[in-house]
Order: C-alpha cells, then sequence, then structure tokens
C-alpha cells in the first residue's frame, strides 16, 4: 500500500507542477512560483510508528535469513542493531505484513554485494552504513528503491500496462533489489484511489519464452535463483547436464514437500472399535545407497532412460541402475504415459549382480556411474503433482474469505510480473474490482473471454472460409462484449514451404499471410477492440527451413517480421478508422510470440500456458508398454466374468506390498473424503485419451519431457519449458489428440483441436476460454 502510496503522491505533484501559476499579489500574498506539494505527500505517506523491538524476537526470522538462505551468522551486537532498525523504520507491521523480512533480505544481499564476510559483526562501519543506506530506501515501512519508484511514473504507459513488445533487455534495467522482491511494473491506482482501468485487456500481458526470468533451483538454500550468466543459444556443454540437474531438483523438491514423504510430528489418535496404524511416511532411497542392501524393498526417484547396451536404466544425481519391468505396474492403471525422458517414482526389489548370471556389459560403475545388479520394479509412476497455492504459500481465510500468502516459493517472480506475497493479494483484489465494474456497467459476460484457435493452415480454403466465419461471430457483438484476445496457433502451412525448394519458398508462405491480412481487415471492429497473439508451430519458418517439419528446437521464436507486414498494416488502418479517444481505451494490437508463450492476467494472478506440439503421437511411440493384469481377462487377452481374488492376482502370492500404495497415496497433497464411490462405469475413449495426456505433462511439471534427441530444447531456456508453479490454465495444441477441457490439480487444461477436423466436412471447431470462472468450453459453427 505503500508503493501505491507514493504513485498517488508522486501522480498529484505533477498535477500541481503542470498547473498554470497563482499571480504575484501582495493583497493575497501570493508568490511568483507555485508551492511545490510533492514532499508533504512524500511526509504523511512515509508515517510509521515505531516500537521497541527486543533481539530475542527478532532471532527466528532473522536466522531464517542470515543463515539459512544467505549463509550468514550475526553476532548478538549485529542482532541487537537489527532489531532497533526493524522497531523504528517497520513498526508494528514488521511481523503480520513481512516488512522485516523483505528489510532483512536486502540487508543480507547488500552485505554479500560488498564482500562481507561469514560472520557479520556489529561493532565495525560495514554494516552501519548498510542501515543508514536502507533507511533513504523505507517507506511507510518497505523497501522502495528510487529505479523502482521511477519506473512507475516514466517508463509505464497512461494505461497502467507495460508495453507488450518490451524485450528482456528492459527487464534487465530492474537493479537486484527490485527484481528480488518481486515488485510489478502495473500502475494499480488513479489520483482518485480507484483502479486506473476498468478493461481487462488492459490488465494483460504476453510473456514469449525469450523474455521469462530464467530461474533455477539450489538445492543447498532450497530457493530458486536467477541465473546469472546471459543465456545463450550455444552455451557450453555442461549446460546440457545442468538442464536436466535441475529439471530433476525440481521434481525431487517437489516430491519432498508432499505429505505422503514428511515424518508427521503429531501421533495419530486411534478409534475405539478398530485398530488404526499410523500413516507411514515414506523416504527416497539414493541409487548409489542400493550396494550392499540386496533383497530389500526401495523407493527410488529417477530419470527414464536408454543404457548404451541398450537396456532400460534410472538415473539420478549419485548414479543409475537397470530396470526390470517384467512384473510391473503403472499406478494408476493406464492412466498417464511413461517414456525414456520422464522423471518417475519406482518401488521395489533390489538384487545385486553377485545372485546373477553374470556382470554383463554394463559392468558395475560403482558410486556416480552404473550400479551393479538390476532393480525390480513393482510399481511405476509419475511424481504427484502440487497445486499452485500449495506452491505459491496462499491458503484461503474461511472467516474472510479472502487468500492469506505464506510460506512456499511466494517471493519468486517467476515470470517478472510481480511475486506472489509482494503483489498477489493486491492484484486478487484488483481483479475482482473490476469484474465487479463490469457487472455494475450491466454489460452481459464476455469482454473476459479468449479466443483460441489450433492449426489454423493459412494455405488451405476451407481453413481461410472457417476463419471468416469465426471472426464474423465476435465481429457482429458490441464493443463491451467482443473477447480481449485472440490466440491463433499453426502450423500457419500443412507443409514446410520454406524446405520445399522451388516451389515458391518465402514468397510463397508471405502470401498466406497476405491472404490472412485481407480477412482481418474485413472485421475492423474485433482488431481495433482485441489482441491477437500467433504462436508458430514446427512448419513455421525460420526452423522448418532445415528441419522440415520435423519436431525442430524449443522454444520456438515467433513469425518473422518479413511476412507480417500486411497484418501490422490492417492492426493500423483499423485503430486510425476506430471512433474513440486516443487515451480511453487501448488500441488493437498483435503480438507475435513464440512457442511456448505465456499470457499473464492482472500479474501473479492468473497465467495461461500455450503450447503447440504434437505430444500424443509422439508418446505413443516412445511409451513403455506394462503387462496386462487385468484381473478380468485371461492369458488370451479375452475378457471373463470372473472376479480374480485378492490372493491370487500375483503368481507368487505376494499380493500388493504396503510401498505399492505411495505413489497412490501422494497422487494428492489435499485430504479426501473417507467415503468414496467406485465408478465403474466406462470412461469414453476420447476423455480418457485427454486425462491420460493432461495428467503425464502437469505430473512432469515440463512441457516437453522426452530425451534432447527426441524433442530438443536449447540448454540454456529450461525455465520457458517448465510448469512449475502450474499455471492456471494450460492449452495443449495437439492437432492428433480430440479436443478437452477438463482440469487437474486447479489447472484447466484445454486443447482446441484443429479448426477443420477431418471427418467433419463444413465445420469449424475452437476453444473460449473465460478468464472469470477460468473455465474453457468447445464450440462449434458451419460454415
Amino acid at each position: 500500500m505503500a508503493v501505491m502510496a507514493a504513485q498517488t503522491g508522486s501522480q498529484s505533484a505533477q498535477v500541481n507542477a503542470n498547473a498554470p501559476s497563482i499571480p504575484s499579489s501582495s493583497a493575497f500574498g501570493t508568490p511568483v512560483h507555485p508551492i511545490r506539494q510533492k514532499q508533504v505527500a512524500d511526509a504523511s505517506s512515509a508515517s510509521v510508528l515505531p516500537i521497541s523491538l527486543p533481539p530475542a524476537i527478532v532471532r527466528p526470522l532473522a536466522f531464517r535469513t542470515f543463515t539459512k538462505k544467505h549463509n550468514l551468522t550475526l553476532t548478538s551486537s549485529a542482532l541487537q542493531a537489527i532489531a532497533t532498525f526493524i522497531g523504528t523504520h517497520c513498526g508494528s507491521g514488521w511481523r503480520e505484513e513481512g516488512l522485516a523480512e523483505k528489510a532483512l533480505d536486502e540487508m543480507a544481499k547488500a552485505w554479500k554485494k560488498n564482500g562481507g564476510s561469514l560472520i557479520v559483526p556489529g561493532e565495525g562501519r560495514e554494516l552501519t552504513n548498510i542501515l543508514r543506506n536502507l533507511e533513504a530506501c523505507m517507506l511507510g515501512g518497505r523497501v522502495v528503491t528510487q529505479r523502482a519508484s521511477s519506473r512507475h511514473t516514466a517508463t509505464v504507459p497512461d494505461l497502467g500496462l507495460p508495453a507488450t513488445t518490451q524485450r528482456r533487455s528492459d527487464s534487465l534495467v530492474r537493479n537486484d533489489s527490485q527484481s528480488s522482491l518481486g515488485f510489478t511494473t502495473l500502475d494499480l491506482q488513479d489520483e482518485r484511489g480507484g483502479i486506473q482501468s476498468k478493461d481487462p485487456r488492459d490488465w494483460l500481458r504476453v510473456i514469449d519464452a525469450f523474455e521469462q526470468p530464467q530461474l533455477t533451483y539450489n538445492p543447498i538454500q532450497k530457493h530458486f535463483e536467477i541465473v546469472a550468466k546471459r543465456p545463450s543459444l550455444l552455451p557450453d556443454p555442461s549446460h546440457r547436464t545442468a538442464l536436466i540437474r535441475a529439471r530433476y531438483q525440481v521434481a525431487h523438491q517437489r516430491l519432498l514437500r508432499n505429505g505422503a514423504f514428511q515424518t508427521s510430528t503429531v501421533a495419530l489418535s486411534r478409534s475405539s472399535s478398530e485398530m488404526m496404524m499410523p500413516q507411514q511416511a515414506y523416504k527416497l532411497t539414493p541409487i548409489a545407497n542400493l550396494l550392499g542392501r540386496s533383497g530389500s524393498t526401495h523407493v527410488i526417484l529417477g530419470l527414464l532412460g536408454n543404457s548404451p547396451t541398450g537396456t532400460l536404466v534410472l538415473s539420478d544425481l549419485t548414479g543409475s541402475i537397470s530396470l526390470d519391468l517384467q512384473y510391473a505396474k503403472p499406478v494408476p492403471k493406464d492412466g498417464a504415459w511413461f517414456a525414456p525422458g520422464m522423471v518417475v517414482l519406482a518401488e521395489g526389489l533390489y538384487e545385486e549382480e553377485g545372485s546373477l548370471a553374470g556382470p554383463g556389459l554394463a559392468g558395475d560403475g560403482g558410486v556416480g556411474g552404473t550400479i551393479g545388479g538390476k532393480f525390480h520394479v513393482s510399481s511405476v509412476g509419475g511424481p504427484p503433482c502440487e497445486r499452485r497455492d500449495v506452491t505459491l504459500g496462499v491458503s484461503s481465510n474461511e472467516i474472510s474469505g479472502s487468500l492469506i500468502a505464506g510460506g512456499g516459493f511466494g517471493w519468486v517472480d517467476f515470470l517478472g510480473v510481480g511475486s506472489e506475497r509482494a503483489n498477489g493479494s493486491t492484484m486478487r483484489d484488483l481483479e475482482k474490482k473490476v469484474w465487479e465494474s463490469q457487472d455494475s456497467a450491466s454489460q452481459i459476460p464476455g469482454r473476459s473471454r479468449v479466443v483460441i484457435l489450433g492449426e489454423v493452415n493459412l494455405d488451405s480454403i476451407n481453413t481461410m472460409q472457417a476463419l471468416k466465419q469465426v471472426l464474423g461471430i465476435y465481429a457482429v457483438e458490441s464493443a463491451g462484449k467482443i473477447p480481449m484476445a485472440f490466440i491463433l496457433i499453426g502450423n500457419f502451412t500443412r507443409y514446410a514451404v520454406l524446405a520445399s525448394g522451388g516451389s515458391g519458398g518465402s514468397i510463397e508462405y508471405k502470401e498466406y499471410f497476405d491472404s490472412l491480412a485481407a480477412i482481418l481487415a474485413d472485421h475492423p471492429s474485433v482488431l481495433e477492440d482485441s489482441t491477437f497473439v500467433f504462436v508458430p508451430g514446427d512448419n513455421d519458418p525460420w526452423a522448418s527451413a532445415f528441419s522440415a517439419g520435423a519436431a525442430a528446437v524449443l522454444p520456438k521464436r515467433g513469425i518473422p517480421e518479413l511476412y507480417t507486414s500486411r497484418v501490422k498494416r490492417a492492426f493500423a488502418s483499423a485503430n486510425a478508422e476506430a471512433e474513440k479517444p486516443a487515451a480511453e481505451k487501448r488500441k488493437g494490437e498483435v503480438i507475435w510470440s513464440t512457442n511456448p508463450t505465456r499470457l499473464t492476467l492482472f500479474g501473479p494472478a492468473q497465467e495461461v500456458v500455450v503450447f503447440r506440439d504434437d505430444l500424443s503421437g509422439r508418446l505413443r511411440r516412445k511409451a513403455l508398454r506394462f503387462r496386462d493384469q487385468e484381473p478380468g481377462r485371461d492369458s488370451s487377452g479375452r475378457s471373463s466374468n470372473v472376479e480374480t481374488p485378492a490372493e491370487n492376482r500375483r503368481a507368487d502370492g505376494q499380493g500388493d506390498t504396503d510401498v505399492d500404495r505411495i505413489i497412490e497415496t501422494a497422487e494428492n497433497a489435499l485430504p479426501e473424503p473417507k467415503t468414496k464411490e467406485v465408478n465403474r462405469t466406462r470412461v469414453p475413449s476420447d476423455l480418457h485419451a485427454a486425462r491420460k495426456l493432461v495428467k503425464t505433462v502437469l505430473d512432469q511439471g515440463y512441457l516437453s519431457p522426452f530425451p534432447l534427441t527426441d524433442r530438443p530444447v536449447l540448454w540454456d531456456y529450461g525455465s520457458p519449458m517448465s510448469l512449475y508453479p502450474l499455471p492456471s490454465a494450460l492449452v495443449l495444441m495437439d492437432p492428433e489428440a480430440p479436443p478437452f477441457a477438463l482440469t487437474y490439480e486447479g489447472c484447466h487444461a484445454m486443447n482446441p483441436g484443429a479448426l477443420i477436423t477431418p471427418g467433419k466436412r463444413g465445420v469449424a471447431q475452437w476453444m473460449e476460454y473465460d478468464a472469470r470462472t477460468r473455465k474453457g468450453r468447445a464450440r462449434d459453427v458451419k460454415f
């Protein structure tokens, strides 16, 4: 609130400065020059009631920030000086509002930046200078740098939204203090204290993969850090290993945060009617620790892969081991895909190499290499997914109905739009006011919609007719109901035109977009009031020039400007003909984004990920096949009506062990009701395929869970491929998968399907996502 108060004060000062000068008169005693009111506004907004804060109360918070996060040790004198500073400048809200935590973090960063030792003394001048410099940045108990405040008034447009074409170089201008605290650059209020814009489109921002901050997880400090080195397209070979290691570490820490892998400190009460055993806390075993423990059951987390000898292996940070999947069963059964390149959770029995027939070609590599022996897997599953609110530490308050942020990674700014702890509650309140303002204006809900069209092949006559029909549906709507954004996803040609040789190449590809510009120009009302986002596919330039439409490297850059001049001209003409004041509404725009790309609405409050790939086809080709253990089927695979008893389901008579239920227990971190009805009705095949695809991708927390040889990824751009934390909505554009819209662990996943589906002649289909309800629905129309 202090940051907003500072913005309001600076805006009112500018208004006073631009006002006409008061004439000088001896009767009225007015001066020649007007009196500046800026200092008075700053003084009123910076008022904090000092308190006396004992060092013992601050010690736990200082230990967590200085010692656990920054590896620094505070002396008693330094703790006394810090406690006095926090009590004086943060006041009574030092704990509830999180003011002290931000100030302590800035102190530790300043100490390390100045080259201080691991022990922070309180007698020297170093800490005194840091506190003096930090005091000049305190405003209303919060740390606000001069550069951060200047960005709100100088570099932000009048509409309160950063320019969507702002490149990564602009985000690098922010200093370390501002980026670490996750301050947003959105103007939240106007001079009268109300929201600056009531149009949800003004709070929409498109972030391509090359603008997104590059973060890496530090397992020692258990925190995400910004990569210091600038990413490169041709990095060192060690960055390839770092990419895979970072992905494994994120999945590992996410699994350890799950309740099934945490030891409870509260003893469970026993029921009077039956004996209830306390819930078992499962423990992961590093692969290197399997040596010398033959015949024991373990749970391991690793990356599936193929060894040079062709066997299937599981690898973690300590080593690799061969797998035996002869009696393995997937958990849940037929509910997810498992393929090389995925991080899986396996339970089974370890057998040393000495008890086998011989060492084989793999041999005994010891720690750090291939572990001798074999791991006989009994059950395998993906690491359980973690909800977005759990990752960001957001919990609901049942009394007030609001959300409270605490714990988790709430201070991390994953997308450069502000962190959850710094701006989440403010932006959610703003989102609520925007939706309420639309209701008060008696507008039918429609402005909150995002139209998603997939596989828009511009070289197809039927696709162009379908696109014209879809745009005509929204063109007849009033300005208050036109969707705020249209997302057009490639492939924009049915084959790689640039790799076709002498068939036209670049000229032919540009003519297709010129035809698109002609269709868009016929609907100026849609262009002038919406944001169009284009996401390329594998057949689009420039990567398709040498890949010929095969799986190219990810992330993929947007359509080059060479082919988009006519489309941009259509938007410019529509904006010029629009009858609206320049400062009243945001002009229509077109954004040529990357694959994948992200859309944020109201800062960190809502995130939508858009990705184009043939995931289902690649999973069917690469996935592992497990033995059919369905009790209702005999050895020939025919169905039988006799249900096999539980004790006869396995040949060895052991049945399901307790550890077999690990993955089932960890599937959902939220408590489930005690009574659970079993629905034995058969699920439709399309719905089952959609659930299987969504669960695979979200459990992996990665958009491309394949080996780099099958789906290459730029080694320094792994953050855009990550799905941690889970987005609010995920658009998986896969033309080989059926269209769907379903929710899994709080993430609404959608597949619009191809605009023209084979087998449905004269029917166009697309998806509408309502940002207000955070749900999508499929639509179709005949043309």
